[in-house]
């Protein structure tokens, strides 16, 4: 039974053996405590300082994310991200200047869910496995997808990943988060701006790794920190044309 039991919240019994072993991005088992001062907002959203990123800073991010969320490490196409780092053109595909400055060019840009104000993935869920918060982030209810990957055609940034097989194997051991459950085959997942972090008190696990490149915070505040950033540099979004209304900004 409890095996079972274990089962049922996703974690796979291979894994039991190292459910005292956790890696340093996890904390102790979470008490009552732990929840007092969570972080609200009206609608959190993150600014990417792109000036500031090249490719070991992106893989820093990533590990931190892909560490504490138990995201595995499958070297084919049928990988699974939540962070990771793309060009400009893979960035911003509707983005064309005739002449781009070469250090733009050359660039390496982070790119995770963009948490829209018009999620389409949200729209087309047929089980609303793919809901949106009140404060704004898109989340995922992995239990009740049915992996339709519906949501995955209708997000245009490419920000879900499918289990085409079962996880568990290409998590390491030593990077194995007993804090937060393992996912099944046939299930989507995404970036969730690290909500279990953030009802902690804690900002997003990519955003402590970030060294001050990621803004993290209220959109709907104009006096808090991102707003301050977005009115003082010049920021665009992925894809506008999309009419999805991203809450991540990126600075050129």
């Amino acid at each position: 039974m409890k095996l079972a039991a274990v089962s049922a919240l996703g974690l796979g019994a291979g894994k039991i053996a190292f459910m005292g072993d956790a890696p340093a991005c996890a904390s102790g088992i979470p008490t009552a405590a732990t929840f007092e001062k969570p972080l609200t907002a009206k609608h959190w959203g993150m600014v990417i300082d792109t000036t500031k990123f090249n490719e070991e800073l992106v893989a820093k991010c990533a590990k931190a994310c892909h560490t504490l969320h138990n995201v595995p490490t499958i070297d084919s196409k049928k990988d699974i991200k939540w962070f990771w780092g793309g060009t400009f053109e893979e960035a911003f595909p509707t983005e064309k200047p005739q002449f781009l400055p070469e250090d733009v060019e050359h660039r390496v840009f982070p790119l995770l869910c963009n948490h829209c104000e018009t999620p389409m993935c949200v729209r087309v869920c047929p089980t609303q496995a793919t809901f949106q918060r009140a404060d704004g982030i898109v989340m995922m209810d992995m239990h009740r997808c049915i992996g339709c990957r519906y949501c995955m055609a209708g997000c245009p940034f490419g920000a879900r990943s499918f289990n085409f097989q079962d996880p568990r194997p290409f998590i390491k051991d030593e990077d194995f988060n007993p804090n937060y459950p393992t996912r099944t085959r046939g299930v989507v997942e995404k970036c969730t701006f690290c909500t279990e972090l953030l009802s902690e008190g804690k900002l997003p696990a990519c955003v402590q790794a970030s060294g001050g490149a990621l803004i993290f915070g209220d959109l709907g505040d104009e006096k808090s920190e991102i707003r301050e950033v977005l009115r003082e540099k010049f920021a665009i979004r992925r894809k506008p044309d999309a009419g999805t209304s991203p809450s991540v900004y990126y600075i050129i």
